[in-house]
């Protein structure tokens, strides 16, 4: 069964460039360690809510904007494969060090799916 992990973070506007270059990587070494595809979204019209929202969610600043992604697998078999090979691929390690944005605010989360049109 196809799975999909998803995440939310905030990152600073002014970051966007830097966040950008570390996403390309992110999509270059998952690929490699078996994902399937690789989203990365930037906030168009995602607005505050009162109660709940993308941006409070993550608790996005007014200098940040939010940015939803999301990798797709065979299965969690693959993904769990996959996610092994990422934590330990030093590329990722050494772009995480100094990471763009704030990994304490990232919600992060594994999916089956349930319709795919």
């Amino acid at each position: 069964m196809p799975y999909v992990d998803s995440f939310v973070l905030a990152v600073p506007k002014a970051g966007m460039e830097e966040y950008k270059a570390l996403a390309r990587l992110g999509a270059e070494v998952w690929k490699e360690h078996g994902a399937l595809s690789y989203v990365e979204c930037v906030a168009d019209d995602v607005p505050y809510g009162t109660l709940t929202s993308f941006p409070r969610a993550v608790m996005a600043t007014e200098e940040e904007t939010v940015v939803l992604s999301w990798i797709t697998y065979e299965s969690r078999a693959a993904r769990d494969a996959a996610m092994a090979k990422v934590m330990a691929d030093p590329r990722l390690k050494a772009a995480m060090a100094n990471a763009p944005f704030d990994g304490k605010r990232m919600i992060f989360g594994g999916f089956q799916i349930l319709v795919e049109a």
